[in-house]
Parts: structure tokens; sequence; C-alpha cells
């Protein structure tokens, strides 16, 4: 029988920044098997082609590949208009770009610029990114932002600033729902936990067995998450299916954090 899920962002132009980098690619195949057209969006215009190319493939969907830093307010509003030239929309937005970026955790050694970094690519990239999409997002448009974990509570993998940046994209999510929703545009957003993915992984596989133990154990399902686990809450958000949910953070972590 066939998911009768498969299509149902058939129709609809999907904008993922940070879309190749492992959430960000799962994201996109999420969308693509959904039947969106999909923009690619990443700082590696080769990587963002290549995505882009077999996405087109697989999925048989319209899909394109853009290099662009969202920390540059100017690239985006012409990656926006770019996407909507080539593709249409955008309808649906997925705000993926950010993390850490290779800056360090302890206090004692995080300087201006790691600050600068991640709060400009986390914050005015998540800001910037919404604001280029909002000439073109109509009602029944959806955006998902992406916080962490590390933004609800003190993680042991991140530093200061990326906690920091994660808890004002949550500030900014509830802002754009409350200004967006009178256009019918909802804006939501997601928590993952640790998805050890990229340096996530090498943060995790460096720490003593221990420590290791211990984060495990925090987790009540006792494991770590698939990248379905992820993708799937994403698409709900992006979907009709949550045609009355604005304003939320969706937290995804085995139960590591309960909001009360």
């Amino acid at each position: 029988m066939s998911d009768p899920r498969a299509a149902r962002l058939a129709g609809r132009t999907a904008v993922v920044t940070g879309g190749t980098g492992g959430i960000g690619r799962a994201v996109c195949e999420g969308l693509a098997a959904a039947g969106a057209a999909v923009a690619v969006v990443d700082v590696d215009e080769s990587a963002c082609r290549d995505v882009a190319a077999e996405l087109a493939t697989r999925f048989r969907i319209r899909a394109a590949g853009r290099a662009v830093d969202v920390r540059d307010r100017a690239a985006v509003v012409e990656l926006m208009a770019a996407v909507h030239r080539e593709l249409g929309g955008p309808d649906l937005l997925v705000t993926l770009a950010g993390g850490s970026l290779g800056t360090p955790r302890e206090i004692e050694q995080i300087t201006d610029e790691h600050v600068d970094l991640v709060v400009d690519v986390n914050v005015k990239g998540t800001l910037y990114t919404v604001q280029a999409a909002l000439p073109y997002l109509r009602s029944g448009g959806a955006v998902v932002t992406v916080s962490s974990i590390g933004g609800r509570q003190p993680s042991p993998v991140t530093g200061v600033p990326y906690a920091a940046s994660k808890a004002a994209v949550l500030g900014l999510t509830r802002r754009f729902a409350r200004e967006l929703g009178e256009r019918g545009i909802r804006v939501n957003a997601v928590a993952p936990g640790l998805f050890l993915t990229g340096r996530l992984q090498q943060l995790y596989d460096a720490m003593p067995q221990a420590q290791r133990r211990e984060v495990l154990d925090a987790i009540p399902l006792n494991r770590f998450p698939e990248l379905r686990e992820i993708v799937d809450p994403i698409l709900f958000l992006a979907s009709d299916e949550s045609s009355y949910i604005t304003g939320v953070v969706l937290d995804v972590n085995g139960g590591r954090y309960m909001p009360p």
C-alpha cells in the first residue's frame, strides 16, 4: 500500500539552509520524497549542486543548489528571488544553517570572534532568511526554525555562544509566529537532541567512556536518534498536518529535556 503522505507537499517549493549537512541533507530528501521542489542552500556550491542533482534524479522533482552565507543579508535576499524565479514560491522554509561552528566549549577559550561567528550565523542568519522569504510566502506557508536542546538546558558538548544563540532562535520563532499568523503563515521550531553527525560525533567520540555513558544514561529512551527522527517532525511542521500549530517548539531528544 502506498504511503498517503508521499505527495503531501506536491506543488510546493521548500528552501533548506544548511542543506548539505547530515541533518540538512536528510531533510532535503524527506521534502523531495513528499513531492516538494527543493532549494538546497549551504556555503559549498559544489556540494549544493550535487545534492540538488541527486534529489532531482532520485525523486523526480525540481531542485536547485545555491551557495549562500546566511550572514550576508543581501545575498539571502537574492537567494530567495532566484528560488522564486527558478522553482516558484518559496512556500516552505527550514533554517538549518548554524551550529557551534568549531568554536570552543570552555568559557576561558571563547573569544569575540567565536561569539560573533556563532551569533551571526545562528541568530542573524535565521532572521535574515525569514525576512528574505516574506515577499514570497503566502497563506498556508510554513517556516521551521532550528534550535537545539543546548538552547533549552546546559549541553555537555557545546559552549555558551551556542546555548545563547539557540535560545534566541526560540524567541525569534515566537515573535515571527505572532506577527505572521494574520497572514496565514505558521512558524514553529524544532529543538533536536544529540544527533551524532559531523563534529558532534567527533566531540562525543573524544569524551571519556564514563562521560559518554553518562550522556546516554540521561536519555530516557536510552539510545541516540536516527536521522529520520528529526526529519519526520520537520515534515510534520511544514505540512498541513500541523495547520493549527504555530509558535511552538517541538523537542526531539528522547526525553532528555522535558519542559514543564
